[in-house]
């Protein structure tokens, strides 16, 4: 999945930018919710873009919290400067 299908997604689900979307709600398995966000963490271009958070309710809730990089994350808000690099 694309930067632009991702933020597309995100927008729908939040209804606007920065309001944190529960990374479980994008609809992908855990592996690929990992992958797909750990791609764009990786890069400096777009992470700055992405606010990943942890909702400590959610911490031992399997199927809501996913590796992002390593690092226990169940939510996730992008900003909409984000638009620039579209």
């Amino acid at each position: 999945m694309n930067l632009r299908a991702i933020v597309e997604k995100y927008r729908t689900l939040a209804g606007g930018f920065g309001i944190p979307v529960a990374l479980a709600d994008f609809g992908f398995t855990p592996a690929e919710t990992g992958r797909i966000f750990s791609l764009f963490d990786e890069d400096y271009h777009i992470s700055r873009f992405f606010h990943f958070t942890l909702d400590p309710a959610l911490e031992k809730v399997p199927g809501r919290t996913y590796r992002i990089n390593s690092f226990a994350q169940s939510h996730v808000s992008i900003d909409a400067e984000i638009a620039g690099i579209l």
